[in-house]
């Protein structure tokens, strides 16, 4: 608990981002996480608005609870300030644009573009 309850969040460096961050995945991949998080993916069916109605709640909260220890506010504007601080880092930080990744894949849908025209179809462009 490094940071105090009170105030603003200091800004974190990026190995101390990279710290939380891995806090952060690691907390999805505890087993009663892990578990909410499949039943709201069961619940959304891959269906983007139902995902915002079902996952990202709960997504959002598991976040919360490792992010408040670091002194950002444990509602969804901490979070928000969480990933705009990320976010920042992603460009200079190869490891934190991986681990960024990650999360996101963990809370959004693959996406699947449906097929356009006469193409194929099955053919992805890399």
């Amino acid at each position: 608990m490094a940071a105090s309850a009170q105030g603003p969040a200091a800004p974190l460096s990026a190995e101390q981002a990279k710290v939380v961050l891995g806090e952060v995945l690691k907390a999805f991949g505890a087993p009663e996480n892990a578990q909410r998080m499949e039943e709201a993916r069961d619940n959304a069916c891959n269906d983007m608005g139902k995902m915002l109605q079902f996952l990202l709640p709960v997504a959002t909260q598991i976040q919360q609870d490792v992010i408040k220890a670091y002194g950002f506010s444990s509602d969804g504007e901490g979070v928000l300030k969480f990933a705009r601080l990320i976010k920042s880092y992603e460009a200079q930080d190869p490891e934190i644009a991986s681990m960024s990744g990650k999360l996101k894949a963990m809370f959004l849908p693959p996406m699947t573009l449906p097929p356009h025209g006469t193409g194929t179809g099955g053919v992805a462009a890399s």
